[in-house]
């Protein structure tokens, strides 16, 4: 089972900073997850459209400029960072999940993303692009089929996992509220990875061991893998 860090160490450091990012990085978690939005055709890391919660700013994220937004604080000292300051600093055992939260331009994103690949070397396979914005998913895979797509749900579907067939999928994302063996089993038998969000006790982990998903996202990536050990020993 592949452990995600749930916007870096988000436990433990300010959550998508890159603090919490490095963290992830040191104790070599399986993948990282992060959120973007873009602002003046800029990619920046961040969960919310609403940027009280995370930093020390007020209002809509799609409001500010970016300049501005680069000068709040968000978390210990941290500055918001691009998608390519992060894009920079991912080794090559590292899987990177980005989920889009708020883009308007796909071709935009893809040219970053190309820009990251030549300039920093990390490799399009390291790359998982997920959203409940499934539209925006598919014009993803139409324009670059060779990047991986993940598809989110925060319900059960009617049709299981058929909806990220549709897509092309590579995986689909499911909540821990709702994830059932029937959903799970569908999902493998379409070729599709499951992946699970936000998991962090230690009953979820038993259980999704027990369903067979293939990766989970962990605020606390480093007790969801001792918790895996104590599972599996």
């Amino acid at each position: 089972m592949l452990i995600f860090a749930h916007r870096g160490v988000s436990a433990v450091e300010p959550e998508n900073t890159l603090l919490a990012i490095q963290s992830a990085i040191d104790i070599k978690v399986d993948g990282i997850e992060i959120d973007i939005f873009e602002v003046e055709n800029q990619f920046v890391v961040i969960h919310d459209r609403k940027l009280e919660r995370t930093t020390s700013g007020s209002g809509l994220i799609t409001q500010q400029t970016f300049d501005k937004i680069r000068q709040l604080d968000a978390g210990k000292g941290e500055r918001i960072p691009t998608l390519e300051e992060v894009l920079a600093i991912i080794p090559p055992c590292c899987l990177l999940n980005i989920e889009l939260k708020g883009i308007n331009n796909v071709s935009l994103l893809l040219e970053c993303i190309d820009n990251a690949i030549s300039r920093y070397g990390i490799e399009s396979s390291q790359l998982l692009i997920s959203s409940f914005n499934h539209q925006q998913l598919q014009q993803l895979s139409r324009q670059r089929p060779e990047l991986a797509i993940g598809a989110l749900t925060a319900c059960l579907p009617i049709g299981y996992a058929k909806f990220a067939t549709t897509l092309n999928a590579y995986s689909v994302h499911i909540s821990i509220d709702v994830v059932n063996e029937h959903f799970v089993k569908d999902a493998h038998q379409r070729g599709l990875k499951v992946f699970v969000y936000t998991v962090d006790e230690h009953e979820d982990i038993t259980m999704l061991v027990d369903l067979g998903v293939d990766g989970i996202f962990a605020n606390n990536p480093k007790q969801a893998r001792r918790y895996l050990q104590q599972i599996y020993s």
